[in-house]
């Protein structure tokens, strides 16, 4: 994991609710990853934010995958 990807993300109380946003913008880390899963291409995300920067969309993803990454645990 690169920790400088994950700086980018940011959770403040006051803005979105609380939830994950890129950088202090009220670009919210789903945002993006919505997008993404509708197919959007990271240009595209790009052109359309043009406040975010490529990193940022990798950030989105890395902060995705760190977040599904955890152990089940399981009853025997």
């Amino acid at each position: 994991m690169r920790p400088s990807l994950l700086d980018r993300i940011t959770i403040e109380p006051g803005k979105c609710s609380g939830r994950p946003c890129i950088r202090g913008l009220r670009i919210r880390v789903t945002d993006i990853l919505s997008l993404l899963s509708a197919g959007a291409s990271h240009q595209e995300i790009l052109e359309d934010y043009p406040q975010l920067e490529e990193n940022d969309v990798l950030a989105a993803l890395e902060y995705a995958a760190a977040q599904t990454d955890h152990a089940i645990l399981i009853a025997a």
